[in-house]
């Protein structure tokens, strides 16, 4: 670490390049929580539909339950993707004006990391949406998810400033990997000009570590390969899960 702030006094980095930093971190935080917590909030439709009456008229329709939940899922995809596409364009432009240090790869990137967010968010808050049925139980899962999730997700506060016990527990969570994979591809630009103006090594991997862009499990630095599996691996996971527990509890009654 003394190296590290002794090459920093030496170091003259600009203010587009601090900016950019800066912008690039808040923009990976803002889209890993939006890309959950919005779908949180579309997806308590279902619960809406249970208390206001209006499932008893889906229910009574010749439509299987098993294609009702399906539509729910699928709106609550479809919506969030909107939603979440609006606001990275409004990021987009805060990055441009701020310090611009990505090319098209990075944006398709980011894009592709925002529908496994999605997807991801959509199964979760499914399983957690089925069983609700009251307004009030609505109300205190979208205050919970809200309040806590960017926390847990390393979003509010990088995972590598919380103590080393709370570090391994989160470590098994895949909203941890989630957030790490955005961080990495929009912060590949920022890296790749401070090594294009021959920074210390030191430095750029103290700054990656950091930023949570290098996740460690079980003493191992988590590839990018590695969190896009764990993504997919938990999509299929939580939505083989939704599927059975539509189909099971709620039964298939209708063809």
């Amino acid at each position: 670490m003394y190296i590290i702030r002794w090459f920093i006094k030496l170091i003259t980095i600009s203010d587009k390049l601090i900016n950019g930093t800066v912008a690039t971190q808040l923009t990976a935080s803002l889209l890993a929580v939006s890309c959950i917590t919005v779908t949180f909030c579309v997806n308590l439709t279902m619960v809406q539909d249970k208390a206001n009456g209006t499932r008893k008229d889906f229910d009574v329709s010749p439509v299987s339950k098993r294609k009702i939940y399906l539509g729910y899922f699928l709106s609550t995809v479809a919506n969030s993707l909107m939603v979440n596409g609006f606001a990275f364009i409004l990021c987009l432009g805060y990055l441009f004006k701020m310090g611009w240090y990505m090319n098209i790869a990075d944006v398709i990137w980011v894009l592709f990391d925002m529908i496994l967010f999605v997807l991801f968010g959509s199964t979760i808050s499914s399983i957690i949406s089925f069983p609700l049925t009251t307004q009030g139980q609505l109300s205190a899962v979208g205050t919970i998810v809200s309040a806590g999730y960017g926390f847990i997700c390393g979003a509010y506060m990088p995972i590598s400033n919380f103590v080393s016990v709370l570090q391994k527990v989160l470590s098994y969570l895949p909203s941890t990997y989630a957030t790490s994979l955005i961080k990495n591809h929009i912060h590949r630009g920022v890296f790749s000009e401070m090594e294009r103006k021959q920074y210390p090594n030191e430095m750029i991997e103290a700054l990656r570590d950091t930023l949570d862009c290098k996740p460690v499990f079980h003493g191992n630095v988590v590839s990018v390969n590695q969190m896009i599996g764990i993504m997919i691996g938990s999509i299929v996971l939580f939505g083989v899960i939704y599927f059975l527990v539509t189909s099971i509890l709620e039964g298939e009654d209708k063809g």
